[in-house]
This record gives structure tokens, sequence and C-alpha cells, in this order.
């Protein structure tokens, strides 16, 4: 019997070699293969515009095409549990937001945002209030939209992301900042489905990210009103921040590229060198620039202590919202 289970032992641990041999071998000659990139986005959202140019930049360091596979809806859960559930071998990763943190606080999926690998960061921005130039009441300044929204109450509709989506904690937050009193109406996704209700002129403001919006302000379907943040935006400086007109209300949006947990540390090593390259490359900080997007970059090590200071701020939001689900 000791012999029997002496042999048995010894076979356990041969597999077990073996294993650790072929797993050390792959994450050696990876990418052997196309990488997908699972983007919680639809088509044309800020994160999906942002994203597919450093996409691009990293899959030629890799020597391998990373293919984008939208995977919108549910404030990004969709996305973000085929990520979390995906084989870690490094072939399936994709770009997060503040998001992978609201998830877990609404009580939407059981993991957080440390149960992901960490890949490195890549962008933040400011979140900017935007008014329909097509409503019966199109807002000039973001000055008048408050004013009338406190003299009216209910009668302003404001188009929101989806609940809990990393455009709808600014807007819950201007709106609670400056204690105006609209009709917020959620829409389904991200940013694209709100910003189409106010170009519209089927409702008269949104809080939305410059890369999404910008091709309606153009179109003139869209007025840039103001930021939601610490700087005026180049191109819209006579529009200001919310602190130039009183209001200390700010918030920021980033970017980050996760994988699943558990992922073998020379494929780590590999896409985390691959995305600071192209997170540096000048050229896609100047693609970001243009979009009123700031380039960011920190090392997979520093995330965590960073979503951890806004997680405390979400919190608070989300309990006043009386939508925090983690106790």
């Amino acid at each position: 019997m000791k012999r029997s289970f002496t042999v048995i032992l010894g076979v356990f641990m041969a597999l077990g070699a073996f294993v650790w041999a072929v797993e050390a071998q792959a994450a050696e000659q990876y990418p052997l293969k196309p990488i997908f990139s699972i983007t919680s986005a639809e088509p044309g959202g800020d994160l999906d515009v942002l994203s597919r140019p450093l996409m691009q930049k990293a899959s030629a360091v890799l020597g391998k095409p990373i293919v984008v596979l939208n995977k919108p809806g549910a404030g990004g859960t969709i996305g973000y549990r085929e990520i979390h559930d995906s084989k870690p071998d490094g072939y399936a990763i994709g770009p997060a937001t503040i998001t992978i943190v609201i998830t877990r606080l609404q009580g939407l999926l059981p993991f957080d945002y440390q149960d992901y690998t960490f890949l490195g960061t890549f962008y933040r921005m400011q979140a900017i209030v935007f008014g329909s130039t097509r409503t019966k009441r199109p807002f000039k300044t973001i000055q008048e939209a408050i004013s009338f929204a406190k003299s009216h109450p209910g009668e302003v509709s404001m188009a929101s992301a989806g609940i809990g989506t990393a455009a709808w904690v600014p807007l819950m937050a201007f709106v609670k900042g400056t204690g105006i009193d609209v009709n917020v109406i959620p829409q389904p996704g991200g940013t694209g489905m709100a910003l189409a209700q106010i170009a519209g002129g089927h409702m008269d403001l949104t809080v939305a990210f410059l890369p999404s919006a910008k091709p309606q302000i153009d179109a003139g379907n869209v007025r840039f009103l103001a930021v939601i943040g610490d700087e005026r935006a180049p191109g819209y400086e006579n529009s200001p921040t919310l602190k130039d007109i009183g209001y200390d209300i700010t918030w920021e949006s980033s970017g980050f590229i996760v994988g699943p947990p558990k992922m073998p540390k020379g494929v780590v090593d590999k896409l985390t060198k691959a995305f600071e390259v192209a997170a540096n490359d000048p050229e896609y900080h100047k693609f970001l620039l243009d979009r009123f997007t700031t380039p960011f970059y920190i090392p997979p090590d520093r995330i965590p202590p960073y979503l951890d200071a806004k997680r405390t701020v979400l919190r608070d939001i989300m309990g006043k919202a009386g939508i925090l689900k983690e106790k």
C-alpha cells in the first residue's frame, strides 16, 4: 500500500513538473497567435476610441495582432466578466475604466478589481457637461442651465449613461453638488446613447467625455458647457470648469489594461512592457491630447493603491445615490 502511494505521488509530481515546463515554455514563446482585447464599451464609445490605437501600438511591439471585441452592456460587467473568466494565458485581455471598481460596489459582479491582473494604465480624462443645441431651451452657458434648473424644478431632462458607468458618477456629482432638480434618465450602455439623445434634441443635458462627443460638437448638435475638473479644455477655453463658477466638483476617469487572475509571470512581463511602450508613444500622446485626454501611465504595482483611493470616493457618491450594495 505504501509502495503504491509512493508511485502515485511520484506520478503526480512528474505530471506537475511537466505542466510547469509546458507553461514556462509557452510563456517564453508568447505570443504565438492573435490576442483578443475584450472592450466593455460600444464601438465609438470613449473606451473604444481611446484603446484601439493603443492596441495597435502594443501589437507592433508584440509582433502579433490584437483583435478588438466589443462586449458592451450592464455597466461594463459583460466584458469584465469575460476577461476575468478567460484562460489566463495572455490571449484575452482588455481595457477597463473606473467601472471596474463600481461593478463590485453595485453588487453586479462577485469579484473586485484586486481579482484581475493589471498590465498598466494609459489615460485619464475629465468629465464634461454638454447641452443640446436642438431642444426648446438650448442653454448657451452652464450658468444659464444651472439657474433654469433651480428655478424650474424637474423641467430639465438629463440623459445619463448607464447607472454606475464612468460617466454616470460625475453626472451624479454634478447634480448633487449644484443642488439642481433635474429629470435624470439613464440610457443603456455608455455615453453613446446619452449623447445621441441630446444631439437629437430629445433631452437637454448630459455628462460625457470629449472623445465620443467631439463629432456631435463639430456637427453643431451639442454644446460644450463646462468641465467637471481642474482645467479648461484646449480649444474650449471659453467654457469654464465648475470650480470657476463656484462649485468644488471634480472627477476624472482613467483607463487600465487588465487580464484574468493568475497569469504566468513571463506573459505578464511581456504584456506590461508592450503596453508601457505603447502608452508612452509620442504619436499616441498626441492622439490623446487632441481629444482633451491626458497621457497617464503608471506600472501595475501602483494601480491598486490608486483605485483604493477612488473606491473611497465612489462609496460616498453611490451611498448617497442609494445604489451601494457592498457593505
